[in-house]
């Protein structure tokens, strides 16, 4: 669970999430990606203006190369076709690169992150893959804030890569393709703007609600519209390099792209989004959805820690059925974040 102070403070936004695991240990991870907080910003821009300014200079004869850059030009360079130009151009293209990431980069303050992770199962098994997932997200951050300044399409493809079944792996293991044991994990990450805009990308996970203030009620939103993949590692797109190195349930026609980044705007103040894991509400029975949205209408004008306090106490009391009619293989690791326009 995130400390209270890594919560990020938005313009028009209020925020809050909180975890309750099913055992000692769970399966579910919630986690703040306060860019402001996690990152040197200001020294990322500053890097980048550097390396831009950089990149335009050429490298002085019997010098080591400094960069990537150098090092491609030496290598146009011992190409017959080479002409000196190519190493102007080349410099330009890569140069405008690093301006770009400095642009990019300035939108990080004020911008806000949220990973959802929810591992199948509630012991120790499913807290290592939700921490693999964990490691997996922040080390692909560093190179994606380096080289783009922001999160890309390919750096959710690589994490879906990361819990893909190795062919060559299982083969040394002798294990049968038939065998349905694997490590499954769902994630939902989305990032959040001053005042509502919320775009995020969801692989297996349950769709955000979106509670109006003014009608007080879940609004229907066009599932059309929010693209879903399956679980972490389950479904390899069909024109990656890779795909015959991996078990996939089905192929995807291609990789991840920005068209897959679904939006929600919360339109008024009050508006509110409503993120959570299956121990809470799977998505699919409706009664239970009637039961969370009188929660929501019966506490929607308080803060948003209070609010998802209160409907994390709904789930627990659901779990108190579930022990008297002794269904506990029902009960699951519970996970709710609220996002609330001021």
């Amino acid at each position: 669970m995130p400390v209270e102070g890594a919560i990020p403070q938005l313009p028009g936004i209020e925020m809050y999430g909180n975890s309750i695991p099913a055992g000692t240990v769970g399966g579910d991870l919630f986690e703040y990606i306060n860019f402001q907080q996690r990152y040197d910003i200001e020294a990322r821009i500053r890097r980048a203006l550097r390396l831009s300014r950089e990149l335009l200079e050429p490298l002085p004869p019997g010098t080591p190369s400094r960069n990537s850059v150098d090092e491609h030009v030496a290598w146009l360079k011992s190409r017959s076709n080479y002409q000196p130009e190519m190493e102007t151009e080349y410099r330009r293209a890569k140069s405008s690169e690093q301006v770009r990431v400095a642009e990019v980069l300035r939108e990080l303050h004020t911008t806000a992150g949220v990973l959802l992770v929810d591992a199948q199962g509630h012991g120790i098994i499913s807290a290592k893959i939700a921490s693999t997932v964990h490691d997996t997200f922040h080390a692909f951050m560093l190179s994606e804030l380096d080289h783009h300044g922001k999160t890309t399409p390919e750096f959710f493809e690589n994490i879906n890569l990361r819990l893909a079944q190795s062919v060559s792996a299982r083969n040394a293991l002798g294990i049968s393709d038939k065998d349905h044991a694997r490590e499954i994990a769902t994630m939902l990450y989305g990032e959040i703007r001053p005042y509502g805009y919320f775009r995020f990308v969801n692989f297996g996970h349950p769709p955000p609600l979106v509670f109006s203030a003014e009608y007080r009620k879940f609004m229907d939103v066009d599932k059309g519209q929010m693209a879903q993949f399956l679980a972490l590692g389950l479904q390899i797109p069909e024109d990656h390099p890779d795909r015959n190195k991996y078990f996939s349930m089905q192929l995807r026609n291609q990789l991840v792209n920005s068209a897959d980044v679904a939006e929600i705007t919360l339109m008024s103040p009050g508006d509110m989004l409503f993120l959570y894991t299956d121990g809470v509400y799977d998505g699919t029975d409706e009664q239970e959805r009637a039961e969370l949205e009188a929660v929501m209408r019966e506490h929607y004008r308080e803060p948003a820690r209070d609010i998802c306090n209160a409907l994390l106490q709904h789930a627990v009391k659901d779990d108190a059925r579930l022990l008297q009619a002794n269904e506990t293989d029902r009960i699951d690791d519970k996970t709710v974040f609220i996002i609330k326009r001021r």
